[in-house]
């Protein structure tokens, strides 16, 4: 089995620096019926919207297994467990508060604790309640309240036993995947429709910072973002300008309105009917200080131009994970090491996501999956190679801890370093588990020999 190996020298090796393993909460959680539906339960009813034509209903039945998992992350070696928080668990269709629901998260937070290993809670992953959606979801303005008193409750009840809270997952899915492109829930189709979700999204975590600081004033509060370079399939000058376009719209569309307050160019040409409506002093809201950016990188996107808009091109650069993503780990040493350039107010950098899908094979008890390995081992020395270049990194998470529901795709796809039989519920250790598992111990290990001098 192939090890991973970083320089003795690096900022990855030290105390400062926090690993950890990341999931979500409708990936895994389970336990439906203790819940209000969300919009993925919905989604998942309607025919031909899930690959495999699976739901969320039961996932890895976390909500029963915690306590095992949490002895799983503790065996890994991990400083910290990212995981989200389900809204329809917390909150009921009424408005009161699920007080067993809310509870399950208390008890996570407390074991997690009790195990030496931080919590790092993320609000919303896009499992928004059916009945939220049912009154205008993300497209209604009135959605920004619920979510400002949703997290009140949340903070409230875990405090400062959290060490980072993040408000959103990728708002760039939960408004462009799922209102512009049709291919998340709620599965809607329209450009402005897109736009406008966006912006009540960034809203929605603007205006819950203030009192998620005055709940949880020792916390870390920032907002999780997905990235990816983007490069021009070709020198032509069109397809140079459709990679800005598209770098503006993917982007900067949500990281500059945080730092800078304002939307990228790209807005300024948009009909009015395609341009979201931003009322006075939102921006403001939106630009709100934090303390942390949580960062997503799976891989590149290549782009050509296409009546003057962009279109993405399926890569063909080998290799390839299964989700038909080429694997280049180059990519987030230059997607940071720029927006470090653009933006003198970048905030600290942790990875929140990264990792692959590959197919994995249950024998004998094992999974070998040497690939994935290799691919940990070379996005982490993209890491350490942000770090040489100036990005101020704070942590790593891999995604994910375990095999889950993965959205559109179902269980087709496997992303963890631990396998999953969704019929027993067995819990196995891939062998980028192993590794992964080897390469903490080993950075603890040698942690614990320093404070001993």
């Amino acid at each position: 089995m192939a090890k991973i190996a970083i320089p003795s020298s690096s900022k990855l090796l030290t105390r400062e620096f926090t690993f950890g393993v990341a999931t979500s909460s409708f990936q895994i959680e389970g336990a439906a019926d203790s819940r209000e539906a969300s919009i993925w339960d919905t989604f998942c009813a309607t025919e031909g919207k899930i690959k495999d034509g699976s739901n969320g209903l039961n996932a890895c039945e976390h909500v029963k297994l915690w306590r095992q998992d949490v002895d799983l992350i503790s065996h890994l070696g991990v400083d910290a467990y990212r995981f989200s928080i389900a809204w329809g668990r917390v909150i009921n269709r009424d408005g009161s508060v699920n007080k067993a629901g809310l509870q399950f998260y208390v008890d996570l937070v407390d074991a997690l604790r009790a195990n030496n290993i931080e919590a790092h809670v993320t609000l919303y992953h896009w499992d928004l309640p059916q009945y939220l959606d049912d009154l205008g979801g993300w497209l209604s303005r009135d959605i920004v309240d619920h979510f400002v008193r949703y997290a009140e409750v949340v903070v409230g009840a875990l405090g400062d036993k959290v060490t980072s809270y993040a408000t959103l997952n990728e708002p760039f899915c939960s408004a462009y995947l799922s209102y512009e492109a049709g291919i998340h829930a709620p599965g809607h189709r329209n450009r402005s429709q897109g736009r406008q979700a966006a912006h009540h999204l960034l809203l929605a975590h603007g205006s819950a910072l203030p009192r998620m600081r005055a709940l949880a004033p020792h916390a870390k509060h920032g907002i999780v973002l997905n990235f990816s370079p983007c490069h021009a399939a070709s020198d032509a000058p069109e397809d140079q300008q459709a990679a800005l376009l598209a770098h503006q719209y993917h982007n900067l569309w949500y990281l500059q309105p945080l730092l800078q307050g304002s939307y990228p160019q790209l807005v300024t040409p948009l009909a009015p009917a395609d341009m979201p409506v931003v009322q006075p002093g939102d921006m403001d809201i939106i630009a709100r200080p934090i303390d942390f950016l949580g960062v997503n990188y799976y891989t590149r996107t290549v782009f050509k131009a296409k009546n003057g808009w962009f279109s993405d091109v399926p890569p063909t650069q080998q290799p390839l994970t299964t989700m038909g993503w080429e694997i280049y780990p180059q990519g987030l040493v230059e997607i940071l090491t720029d927006l470090n350039q653009t933006f003198d107010n970048l905030p600290p950098i942790t990875i929140s996501e990264n990792g692959a899908a590959f197919v994995d094979t249950l024998q004998q008890g094992k999974v070998h999956d040497a690939e994935r390995i290799a691919y940990y081992q070379g996005h982490l020395m993209a890491v350490h190679q942000c770090i040489e270049a100036g990005v101020d990194m704070q942590g790593y998470f891999a995604w994910s801890l375990l095999d889950n529901f993965e959205w559109a795709e179902g269980y087709t796809k496997r992303f963890g370093i631990v396998h999953v039989d969704y019929t027993t519920q067995q819990r196995v250790l891939k062998d980028s588990a192993k590794a992964l598992r080897d390469f903490w111990l080993q950075r603890a290990e040698q942690l614990e020999a320093v404070d001993a001098l």
